[in-house]
């Protein structure tokens, strides 16, 4: 066998636990086989904060020598398996500045594989997934995104089916019987086992082309060399801004150019403008400046600088004016405010669809308004 690895991409903090129950599982059904590995998460600059994209590895090799090779290196430069576990970061993940949007299926090796934990179809994943010249499989495990936090872990056999499943479409990794006594040693139920052997049996991978899925370029920065920096730390400081899209009226502050944050979120907010009281909330909470102030005294959110934390939602006094909704259901980062300007009626039945659907849903993590986290626990009680 030639050394295999896996990279888990994931949510700072959110699913901290759930990345590592992967890769340590990896190790330990490796070692099961007489093989050796080991399990890292990447060091980067950026603590793991709520959202930021993330990644922990596992490598295993034959021997100590060649796993000692892949070693020698800041992190690795392909994987055999990409394990993404918020569907949303298929859009591509940006969590150290200097890199800019790196696609999910970037480091993947050619004919390699990306498992991703969704509801979604094939195809509407392939839509945000970036092009790559190399064929490369999608294999999707149907569930929700596994939300928790970085002490509370959310036991909802994410990580086991996530194992089986690797089993079957990497099979020179490690075989499913060596995966399942892993699993045992490590003291988890045999409920758990149950589920890592039927997500092995349902596996199923689609081929991706080349050339198919998004032809969005993703953004790149050009950094400066060692011999093209000044002396001395200098910090520019940021503009205070001006009128909204460079007029005179309305409010716009400057903002990072090299900063973006969508890829942190995995819900947005969307805006009805109509029932929108012009309180300022929004605007004067939102931890990331994102909300731009329209001529007409409304508010803009800057789709690349929101970070999707629900924030505006939280302190908006109107039902339903503010309503994070799943990111997933966004191909674009465009102005909700240009759209609502140009067909008022339009935007006003895309938003009540999106709203609708978002109710249908049992949010991953986060609450939709105030109160609501003192509702489901007397209801709790009440059962």
């Amino acid at each position: 066998m030639s050394t295999v690895a896996v990279e888990v991409v994931y949510r700072g903090i959110f699913q901290k636990s759930l990345a590592r129950n992967i890769v340590r599982s990896i190790v330990f059904a490796a070692r099961k086989e007489g093989k050796i590995g080991t399990a890292f998460g990447r060091y980067g600059d950026s603590p793991e904060r709520n959202g930021i994209p993330a990644k922990q590895f596992a490598i295993v090799a034959d021997t100590a020598e060649e796993l000692e090779e892949n070693l020698a290196v800041y992190q690795a430069h392909e994987v055999d398996v990409t394990i993404n576990v918020d569907d949303t970061l298929c859009k591509g993940v940006e969590s150290w500045a200097w890199y800019g949007l790196e696609p999910i299926n970037k480091l993947t090796k050619p004919n390699g594989t990306l498992i991703v934990t969704s509801r979604q179809t094939a195809e509407s994943l392939i839509e945000d997934i970036h092009q790559r010249e190399e064929p490369f499989s999608l294999s999707i495990i149907p569930g929700v995104p596994s939300f928790s936090g970085l002490w509370v872990y959310k036991d909802d056999h994410t990580d086991v089916r996530i194992l089986g499943t690797l089993c079957k479409v990497c099979p020179q990794l490690v075989s499913l019987k060596s995966m399942v006594e892993a699993i045992k040693d490590q003291g988890w139920s045999d409920l758990k086992i149950t589920s890592a052997e039927k997500a092995y049996e349902r596996a199923t991978d689609r081929p991706v082309e080349p050339g198919e899925g998004s032809a969005s370029v993703p953004f790149s920065f050009e950094l400066p060399g060692w011999k093209t920096m000044e002396e001395g730390l200098v910090i520019r400081g940021q503009g205070a801004g001006g009128g909204f899209r460079g007029g005179e009226e309305g409010f716009q502050p400057d903002r990072n150019e090299v900063f973006k944050k969508w890829s942190t979120r995995s819900m947005r907010p969307v805006v009805n403008f109509e029932t929108c009281i012009k309180c300022t909330l929004c605007w004067l909470q939102c931890p990331d400046t994102c909300f731009d102030v329209t001529p007409d005294g409304l508010f803009d959110a800057n789709m690349e600088a929101c970070c999707g934390c629900g924030v505006c939602e939280a302190v908006c006094p109107v039902p339903e004016c503010v309503t994070m909704v799943n990111e997933a259901e966004f191909n674009d980062n465009n102005s909700q405010w240009e759209a609502w300007q140009l067909d008022k009626d339009g935007y006003k039945k895309w938003m009540t669809v999106l709203i609708e659907k978002e109710k249908l849903v049992e949010r991953t993590h986060g609450f939709h308004h105030v109160g609501q986290y003192a509702e489901e626990a007397a209801n709790a009680g009440d059962n």
